[in-house]
Formats: structure tokens, C-alpha cells, sequence
């Protein structure tokens, strides 16, 4: 398992630099997290996809969980299945979650699908997209209007600004227990900067021996 997947926040919590993003999920989870759908955007690597299972693990166990990594695997076939299996309630928390990634892939005719399933989402089900496209720039390049989609979901954005600092300290705290770490903190936050604040690059850089003492 690489050091992105391994050091993975697993709670609210541990997740760092988004504050003001899971104090919007938290608000919205108040009554519960199912019925609901979420739409989870920002820039690579700043956390979308650990927010989404974070999200679907609130209310469905591990095999409970149905991740898409792009939306192209979203298919109509895909969609009818998902439409008659959400009724069914899952083992140990109960809940059924579904995480669609790289929702931005989306196109008109599942669109037109998926408005009628986000409208009757089981109290026990929790559907998440995520993207890094923002808003309702998502379908330009096929001209289908977002807007009755992203109606239907609460709309969360992830932010890149003021994560150099944090994402430096606590890759260079992953470095030093892993035993990688030769560089001082100026040079963690250069890596925070070329790396454009993306965690997964700055770990995958880790991994491959670029901070280890020369």
C-alpha cells in the first residue's frame, strides 16, 4: 500500500486544511447523513475523496460501500442496478453508500438518470460525487445545465490556500516515521509549493526517495 493510502485520514478530525468545509458536512450530517446527496469539488489532492469515504463510512460498513473511480463507470446499466439495490438495507451500520469520482465525466443521458434517483435517496443511503471541476462550469463541454444536479446535492468546496504549511509539517511527520526524511522544513514547504499543495504528489515524491539526506 503506498504512503497516500496508508496514511489516509480515516475521521473528520484528521483531515487537514478544510475546516471551514467539514464544518459544512457536519451542519448538513446533523439529521443523520442518508437521504442525502453530497457534491464534494476542489483541487487534486487537497482531500475529496478521503472526505467522500469519510462521509459513506458514517453510515455504511467497509462492503457496504460502492466506489466509482471516474464517472464513466457510472453507465445506465450501472445506474439501474444501483436503483434497485438501495432499497435493501446493508449489513452491520445498515447504510448503503455510493462515491462517484471524477464526477465531472458525467454525460447528458445519465444526468437525466441520476436526477430521478437523487430525488427519492432511502434514509439509510448516502450518495457522493467528487470532482475538481467547480460548479456549474462541470457541464460546459457538453451544454447540459448542472444546475437541477447540483440542486439536488449539498454542494461542498474544498479550498487549496493555506495548506503549504500543514501539508509540509505533516509530510515531513509521514517521512520521519517512515524513515525518509533527511531535509529541513523549508524544503517541505518548497515541495508543498511544486507541488501545487497536493498531498498525494508530495507523499508520492516521499516515497520515491526525494527527501532522504544526499
Amino acid at each position: 500500500m503506498n504512503l497516500y493510502e496508508r496514511y489516509r485520514p480515516q475521521t473528520f478530525e484528521q483531515v487537514i486544511g478544510q475546516d471551514k468545509a467539514i464544518r459544512q458536512i457536519q451542519l448538513a450530517g446533523r439529521t443523520g447523513f442518508g437521504g442525502k446527496a453530497f457534491w464534494v469539488s476542489g483541487p487534486s489532492g487537497t482531500g475529496k475523496t478521503t472526505l467522500a469515504r469519510i462521509i459513506a463510512g458514517r453510515i455504511a460498513d467497509e462492503f457496504c460501500i460502492e466506489e466509482y473511480d471516474s464517472a464513466d463507470k457510472l453507465t445506465a446499466e450501472e445506474l439501474r442496478k444501483i436503483d434497485n439495490e438501495i432499497t435493501m438495507y446493508g449489513w452491520g451500520k445498515g447504510g448503503r453508500a455510493i462515491v462517484v469520482n471524477e464526477a465531472h465525466g458525467l454525460r447528458a443521458p445519465i444526468v437525466r438518470q441520476l436526477l430521478g434517483l437523487l430525488e427519492r435517496i432511502p434514509s439509510h443511503v448516502v450518495i457522493i460525487f467528487t470532482t475538481t471541476t467547480d460548479g456549474l462550469a462541470l457541464f460546459e463541454d457538453c451544454q447540459t445545465d448542472a444546475s437541477p444536479l447540483l440542486s439536488r446535492c449539498v454542494e461542498i468546496r474544498l479550498t487549496s490556500q493555506g495548506l503549504c504549511k500543514p501539508f509540509a509539517e505533516r509530510v515531513r511527520a509521514i517521512a520521519q516515521a517512515e524513515g525518509l526524511d533527511g531535509q529541513p522544513m523549508t524544503r517541505y514547504e518548497q515541495l508543498a509549493r511544486d507541488c501545487r499543495n497536493n498531498m498525494r504528489r508530495m507523499l508520492m515524491a516521499v516515497e520515491s526517495g526525494t527527501m532522504i539526506a544526499e
